[in-house]
């Protein structure tokens, strides 16, 4: 019961990281048609630009200014590399997105170092909230679930509830019509992207300190992130979010399980002397979301929840 209950909480604020990454690459996905590869870049500069910032402002204040810079800096890109090479399609796309993740990658090392950074929990969240089971509980992993849930809370609200979300809609479907009507349809996207990015930027405010904020931690996550989009249906943000609670959950599942081959398949004869009988479910969690990548493209193109087929 006790591994249950640990499972369940440690996937759900998992879980909701995931989704906090995957509806900013979503939502640009889904207004402008493009899969931005650089999307986890910009995760690792929220992280870093926290730390920075942090020195100075404290924890609070880069809270809120890291993902405005990493916002803004996405507006950059968008206005300034992305919207000349839409037009010449796809493939440039993810060539023009591939090489930048590679150069903030290379900048990140310059600025900061080639090793992980000491960006660590704000004095104020460091401590147990709770003892659950003979074991405490920190108080920070409740605060990325609070954080998580009133970004989902204000998106939704936003996209469903508010002028700006039908212009946000209606210029993905009817773009002319949108201009037409005199709103400037490439700073729409303009603003998407940027915000799209700022949420990636949110995303590794509150999720660098708990995890580990070094150059690689883009390219450590941002596989996971592209699997949850298309596990849930590119476009959907619904889907992402179904998606990143399913991956958070079987991951840390898979994790809490110790068991190998051996002891669950004692029944059919597996020994533990041979290769495959001392493989560890544990072992197997950072493969989990790739296997069901595979299922989902092969049984279910879609996604979960999406419209558009690969």
């Amino acid at each position: 019961m006790e591994t249950v209950v640990f499972a369940l909480l440690n996937g759900l604020i998992y879980g909701l990281l995931l989704f906090m990454l995957s509806s900013g690459l979503t939502l640009i996905f889904s207004m402008m048609g493009v899969l931005n590869f650089a999307h986890a870049s910009f995760y690792m500069l929220g992280a870093y630009f926290a730390f920075t910032l942090g020195q100075h402002t404290g924890f609070w204040f880069a809270l809120f200014l890291a993902p405005i810079c990493v916002g803004a800096a996405g507006a950059c890109v968008e206005r300034w590399g992305l919207r000349k090479v839409h037009a010449r399609g796809h493939v440039a796309e993810l060539l023009f997105t591939f090489g930048l993740a590679y150069v903030i990658e290379e900048l990140v090392k310059i600025i900061w170092g080639k090793f992980a950074v000491a960006y660590e929990i704000p004095p104020e969240l460091n401590f147990s909230l709770f003892k659950l089971f003979g074991s405490q509980y920190p108080a920070y992993r409740i605060f990325m679930l609070v954080v998580s849930i009133a970004m989902l809370a204000g998106l939704w609200y936003l996209l469903k509830r508010t002028r700006i979300g039908l212009i946000i809609q209606a210029s993905l479907t009817h773009p002319n019509m949108v201009a037409h009507l005199g709103h400037n349809v490439p700073r729409i996207f303009m603003l998407v992207f940027a915000a799209g990015c700022a949420l990636a930027g949110l995303a590794g405010v509150i999720g660098g300190n708990y995890l580990v904020t070094e150059p690689s931690m883009a390219f450590s996550i941002g596989p996971i992130v592209f699997v949850v989009v298309v596990v849930g249906g590119m476009g959907s943000l619904e889907g992402a979010f179904i998606a990143s609670l399913l991956i958070g959950f079987l991951q840390t599942f898979a994790i809490s399980i110790d068991s190998s081959f051996a002891e669950i398949f004692s029944f059919a004869g597996l020994s533990a002397d041979g290769d495959v009988g001392r493989i560890t479910i544990a072992s197997l969690a950072p493969m989990l979301p790739f296997i069901l990548l595979v299922l989902m493209l092969m049984l279910r193109p879609r996604g979960l929840m999406g419209e558009r087929e690969f």
